[in-house]
């Protein structure tokens, strides 16, 4: 009897999970900024439409990624490990331009909603490769509806790359 008991609560305990999971949105994949969205010309006039995400801007420059993936947690914790972020054009292509990056949050598509970004720039390896491990600054809602991750460089101007949204 106590052999039967001590096996069903071993089971129970493998079978159950360790620690709650406090993920709030998981990124899989990502894209670089390529910094015009769209350009027409009428009547011999051009107008050049700025790439600009959830308020922010793009650099002035194309970026390319390789590979992307984040989580951020209810509490704000956000782990973002990037490989290949690297100038896409001009004379510095396949360079990092000796950039750092940030992490920022957008729940909501809503002009002026807030942003939720980490405070501590993480520089980019030679290769365009980085790691963030941060807390974002504000803390986000326990509900992000339209979760858009932006990586930024350090001084938050402009986006480099967007994380691809992992659904389950």
């Amino acid at each position: 009897m106590k052999k039967t008991a001590l096996v069903c609560l071993v089971s129970m305990i493998l079978a159950s999970p360790l620690a709650a999971d406090h993920t709030l949105v998981r990124f899989d994949g990502g894209i670089g900024v390529i910094p015009v969205s769209n350009v027409t010309v009428t009547n011999g006039v051009t107008t050049v439409s700025r790439n600009i995400v959830r308020g922010v801007n793009p650099p002035g420059q194309i970026w390319v990624i390789d590979r992307l993936k984040a989580d951020v947690d209810t509490d704000g914790h956000v782990t973002a490990r990037g490989r290949g972020l690297l100038l896409g054009g001009g004379n510095n292509i396949g360079l990092n331009a000796n950039q750092s990056v940030i992490a920022t949050l957008s729940c909501d598509a809503t002009a002026g909603s807030p942003l939720f970004t980490t405070t501590t720039p993480v520089p980019l390896a030679p290769n365009g490769d980085f790691d963030i491990d941060d807390m974002l600054t504000p803390t986000p809602p326990a509900d992000c509806a339209s979760p858009v991750l932006l990586i930024r460089n350090g001084t938050g101007a402009a986006w480099f790359a967007a994380g691809i949204l992992k659904l389950n």
